[in-house]
């Protein structure tokens, strides 16, 4: 490494005046400088030591991302903390080194490789290049690895690792996030996200080798190893074959008179859910032209995630009332997503929540595997799942049908995982969700999958509409039988990590120390569980039954009126929300006395926990 100074590392930048005088900074600096292959962000990081911009470089040079709940995530750029070639190449090392550790026959089984559609002009950052380079760092090692030679949807990574027996596989995507951001989304061999200790094992790997390996820059090998296999078409076919098994009513599909509508957000949907349409029988959805085909700035939505609604949706709705076509579906960028919108009597539009949405899909799933089921089939090897800040209306039909229904962690790689462990053990998962906006109808992937999920609705809504029901009113006879379950999730934003530490820190040490709070304003505290310290005041020895999480903020409390509410940090954003929900039993029917309630709980939670104005949190702008 020379003696830590820049010049000895880039001899175009002249040693003396350039110095930023930090011996770690200095260092960090000439690492870049040596190793980065990458004409533009090379350039970035010359140019900010040109210009002495050294807290930049600070910021960029002097720390590494962590594995989170979706692997690696962040902005695109120049810097060790960025989604780039270099960081990119890096980490696949780590994986190369810990893979090699975990299989013995890594180089007989092979690698999975996907993207996404990103892209970044100024940094030349391309979900498609990041693959390619990730390929080719696996390759220069002799590892076999299954590149798809075009964007796919994210399921279709884990659903390959499955079918072709890899070892474990990435997909380069940052999902329904911002359009400067980008991710490396890694899969176990199981087929579901990797979850601890993999995490951890592969973020010390990929610290020991840092320095690229002399093959590791050379994307040619994508085009030139014998070892590179394009999985597309075989995962494609296999794919929409097992689809059929989640199809129950094709010969209602092929009559429908029902007409749909399907935006992609610019992102890879678009092809992907036309196939799945026609495996059900359906027609075509229509396209939204503006929004079909992959456009990595977004251009038509101010943020691609559907989950926000009616705002982004905007051009779908348009079109749907032009075509005469009662619903919307929506897939995120990466396909593993599903906003629904369906068009009301009194001509205004309903945008599902993420929770009414696994209202109909628990219902519907239940109600096909009643009618199909063969006659020594056991209801009480039946199991639905879903996170537990996700509503509880799945346990509420588990309770009084006689299935099996278990909460796990927020994050689908806890779903995935847990799925697996089932399975093993003989038990049939029907359908898993998170509240928001992932589900998971049926097992042959085990992650959240839009494609799929856009294809049962559409049957769903053909099949009710031959009842003379919309999904809406279908909703509502759920909740009148099962209660009414009522949810609002929202949150604020925070970029000051001190500020949210102290908010989770004071409700842990409320009045006193050790002591949570026992009353949130006029409503009485039941229950609280701390996922963070283990805590758990509901159980007999006062533990967690879900695993600790120590590294992310997430507290529930249960309200002596049957409320719900969760207050936790995100994964990947700045982000602090709160679910609640109103959890009723099917006596209670009045709903605007329900909608009160929770609203006054909410505002509670806010004022008494969050105090937004004295921590200086900001509103989610609606």
């Amino acid at each position: 490494m020379g003696d830590g100074t820049v010049g000895d590392m880039n001899s175009n930048l002249p040693s003396a005046p350039y110095l930023t005088g930090d011996p770690q900074l200095d260092t960090a600096v000439g690492q870049w400088l040596r190793w980065d292959k990458n004409p533009k962000t090379k350039e970035q990081i010359e140019n900010l030591l040109r210009n002495g911009m050294n807290k930049e470089l600070r910021d960029r040079l002097c720390c590494r991302m962590t594995f989170g709940t979706a692997g690696l995530r962040s902005a695109m750029g120049a810097g060790f903390c960025y989604i780039n070639d270099l960081t990119v190449i890096q980490s696949t090392q780590g994986m190369y080194k810990y893979l090699e550790r975990c299989f013995s026959d890594l180089k007989q089984r092979g690698f999975v490789v996907g993207y996404d559609t990103r892209g970044q002009v100024t940094s030349s950052c391309s979900s498609q290049r990041l693959a390619k380079l990730t390929a080719a760092v696996l390759l220069s090692k002799g590892v076999p690895v299954y590149l798809f030679s075009r964007y796919v949807p994210t399921p279709f990574v884990p659903y390959a690792v499955q079918e072709l027996k890899a070892v474990a596989g990435v997909m380069i995507t940052a999902s329904h996030n911002r359009k400067e951001d980008n991710g490396y989304k890694v899969y176990w061999e199981t087929g579901a996200q990797i979850t601890s200790p993999h995490d951890k094992e592969i973020l010390k790997c990929i610290e020991e080798s840092v320095e690229p390996w002399i093959d590791s820059w050379n994307e040619n090998l994508v085009d030139t190893s014998p070892l590179k296999r394009d999985p597309l078409q075989d995962i494609c076919t296999r794919y929409m074959e097992d689809l059929k098994k989640i199809c129950f009513h094709r010969e209602l599909n092929l009559k429908t008179s029902l007409k749909f509508v399907h935006t992609s957000f610019h992102g890879v949907g678009h092809d992907y859910v036309q196939l799945a349409f026609k495996v059900f029988g359906f027609k075509p959805p229509i396209p939204v032209p503006e929004q079909q085909d992959p456009d990595p700035d977004f251009s038509t939505v101010k943020c691609p995630n559907p989950e926000e609604g009616e705002s982004v949706l905007e051009l779908s709705l348009r079109l749907a009332e032009k075509e005469n076509a009662r619903v919307v579906v929506a897939t995120d960028p990466d396909a593993d997503r599903l906003a629904v919108a369906e068009l009301q009597g009194d001509g205004r539009w309903k945008v599902f929540t993420g929770n009414e949405l696994a209202a109909l899909f628990g219902w519907w799933m239940f109600d096909c595997w009643k009618e199909n089921k063969s006659q020594n089939a056991d209801v009480k090897n039946i199991y639905m799942l879903a996170t537990t800040v996700s509503s509880k209306i799945l346990k509420a039909i588990a309770h009084k049908e006689g299935f099996q229904f278990e909460e796990t962690l927020p994050g689908f790689k806890w779903i995935g995982s847990r799925i697996k462990e089932l399975m093993e053990n003989g038990k049939e998962v029907l359908f898993a969700f998170e509240e928001s906006i992932g589900f998971l109808c049926g097992t042959f992937v085990l992650d959240k999958d839009g494609v799929s999920a856009a294809a049962v609705v559409a049957e769903m809504a053909t099949y009710l509409d031959t009842k003379n029901l919309t999904l809406a009113q279908q909703l509502t006879k759920v909740y009148e039988r099962y209660g009414y379950h009522i949810s609002k999730t929202s949150y604020f934003l925070c970029y000051d990590p001190p500020t949210i530490k102290h908010i989770f820190e004071k409700l842990r040490n409320f009045h006193s120390p050790k002591e949570y709070p026992k009353f949130c304003g006029a409503f009485d505290i039941l229950h609280i569980r701390d996922i963070t310290t283990g805590y758990d005041s509901s159980q007999l020895n006062q533990k967690s039954v879900l695993p600790v999480s120590k590294n992310s903020q997430m507290i529930t409390f249960t309200f002596q009126n049957g409320c719900v509410a969760t207050l936790r940090t995100s994964g990947t954003e700045p982000k602090i929300k709160y679910y609640a929900e109103m959890c009723a039993s099917p006596e209670q029917s009045d709903i605007a006395l329900l909608e009160e309630e929770l609203k006054k709980l909410i505002e509670a939670l806010i004022e008494n926990f969050l105090e937004p104005s004295k921590n200086g949190l900001i509103w989610r702008s609606t």
